[in-house]
């Protein structure tokens, strides 16, 4: 089983990005020219110009994006302000619409005609100023949820501590709460800074003439047709993806538990002042999040914006060929195949590496494997399928400019989160029970079907709405694979968008939220159902749990 998903790795991770490399050293022709576009990249200021742009942004972005989510993360973990689980699940709304959206619904508060476009006091939403906006919005959902979970564990022996040594609540706060934190906020700082790095849709509606590297690998692919500069400014966004990657990893590694079997779980205390500012706080957060997205909405709803405010459905019509309700139900599809698929794969790979005993090596280069996709932009791992699955010489060729294609790339581009998640259950799982199986002889499927499964079914049910949520709104990993007949929603509302038909760009992305919705809630009423059947042990535990505290 280990080497079937190493080869699984090298086919469609490692290969890849191996002709993503041939690709860059060699010319129009195919011949080998060393480092010859290398120099040539260096010798373009307008394109070496996008790297210090793409790393401003990423910058100034995970700046703010850090210190916001973390007075959030830290409102709705330490203190007693009311509602804290309506805020947090407006919070989460980014997380079920394409970054897109965030940049559409600023061109419509802020643009050329948006309703407070005095507020920027003559600047342009088109450039740096929209696209750390947008690049906000859409990242603080994803820092949040990292920061919450360092903030919800803490010993609460170390803050009684300090009252009775009279230490004052902000020196509390700088010598406990952020030391504590730390590797939080590290693993955050380079998760948002990778993943505005990388972006290519939120600059690509609101950037303007403000180049960044994504932007310029899709001119020089779609634009200028010229693939081999394409390869080296993707290898250029690899980079520094791959070392924020590792420094990550690494931190992650130097974590030390902040919760042991003696610590006294922290319950925060009331305090007036403290709860009625973070509530403030929160609340602001919450507006902004419901008037970005509402703004969305409204705009796919006018009919001529701003000068006809009426309300129509006529930019649902889609009247553009091949960027209408096709590429929705495309979009739906490939979701459907990616959770489905990508959730059968990833849980048994976890397994494998988790649970079963063999060769340490082997296991250790699919951990690392299972890792690499964290690492890997979603724009170069789409021009690297391109440039390995268009090959006639590749056996797997007969995949490419299929669905097949898009739903492997959406797998692989979001594996190693689902595959921590995968791992990090079964990690739950006490190694005696394959150990009894064993000695019972009762077959390793058997003792997988029987027990694991049933026991992982949430983690499994988390991981397929993961994959199926992502699919629909991912885009820098497809913008290079689809045909006119697999056209997927987030691509067709960034083509609506440069047509000039924003109010059908707004109009698809809200249709991605709204799928994303209406699936998180089917998905919730069913898992619901089954895991009453099949935990019951689960839920009969809890009872008499209550029972006893009773």
């Amino acid at each position: 089983m280990l080497a079937a998903y190493i080869l699984l790795f090298l086919l469609f991770l490692v290969l890849p990005l191996g002709a993503l490399i041939i690709k860059s050293v060699q010319d129009s022709k195919g011949h080998f020219i060393g480092l010859s576009n290398y120099a040539l990249y260096l010798k373009e200021p307008a394109l070496f110009q996008s790297f210090f742009n793409s790393l401003f942004i990423a910058i100034v972005s995970t700046i703010f994006v850090v210190v916001f989510a973390f007075l959030f993360a830290y409102a709705i973990t330490r203190t007693c302000m009311p509602f804290k689980g309506f805020f947090r699940l407006i919070a989460l709304i980014p997380l079920l619409s394409p970054s897109i959206l965030a940049a559409i619904a600023l061109v419509y508060w802020f643009g050329n005609k948006g309703i407070l476009k005095a507020l920027l006091f003559g600047h342009s939403i088109y450039g740096p100023i929209g696209i750390i906006l947008a690049s906000i919005y859409w990242t603080f959902p994803h820092a949040l949820m990292i920061l919450s979970t360092s903030l919800s564990l803490s010993d609460s022996r170390l803050y009684e501590a300090a009252e009775v040594l009279k230490t004052s609540k902000l020196r509390a706060f700088l010598t406990i709460t952020i030391p504590g934190a730390r590797y939080g906020i590290i693993s955050t700082t380079f998760v948002v800074f990778t993943q505005v790095f990388t972006d290519f849709g939120v600059p690509k509606v609101i950037g303007g003439n403000y180049n960044v590297l994504a932007t310029d690998i899709y001119k020089e692919v779609v634009g200028m047709q010229n693939f081999q500069m394409g390869a080296v400014i993707s290898l250029v966004l690899l980079i520094p993806a791959m070392v924020a990657f590792f420094i990550d990893q690494y931190s992650r590694k130097k974590q030390i538990s902040l919760l042991t079997s003696r610590s006294v779980v922290f319950n925060p205390k009331k305090s007036w002042g403290v709860d009625m500012l973070m509530f403030g706080y929160c609340s602001i957060i919450a507006i902004i999040i419901l008037l970005m997205i509402g703004m969305a909405q409204f705009g796919a709803l006018v009919k001529f914006w701003p000068y006809n405010l009426s309300l129509t459905l006529k930019h649902y019509h889609f009247e553009v060929a091949g960027l209408g309700w096709e590429s929705f139900y495309n979009s739906v599809e490939m979701a459907f195949y990616t959770a489905v698929f990508g959730t059968v794969v990833i849980f048994v790979g976890a397994y494998v590496v988790e649970k079963i005993k063999s060769d340490e090596k082997l296991r250790g280069i699919v951990q690392f494997f299972a890792l690499m996709p964290m690492a890997v932009p979603g724009l170069v791992l789409g021009l690297a399928y391109i440039f390995y699955f268009n090959s006639k010489e590749n056996p797997l060729n007969f995949i490419y400019a299929t669905m097949a294609i898009l739903v492997i790339n959406t797998i692989v581009h979001f594996y190693t989160v689902s595959h921590l998640t995968g791992v990090t259950a079964l990690k739950q799982m006490d190694k005696e029970f394959e150990a009894v199986s064993l000695s019972l002889k009762v077959l390793i499927y058997k003792m997988f079907w029987r027990v694991t499964l049933p026991v992982c079914l949430p983690t499994i049910f988390d991981i397929s709405i993961y994959l199926f949520v992502n699919a629909m709104t991912t885009v820098s990993g497809v913008i290079f694979l689809y045909t006119y007949h697999t056209t997927l929603a987030s691509v067709s509302s960034i083509h609506l968008d440069e047509q000039g038909d924003v109010a059908g760009a707004a109009a698809m992305a809200m249709l991605i939220v709204y799928v994303s919705i209406f699936v998180r809630v089917i998905h919730a009423i069913i898992t619901k159902g089954i895991l009453k059947k099949t935990q019951a042990w689960r839920y009969g535990s809890e009872r008499e749990i209550l029972k006893d505290g009773n």
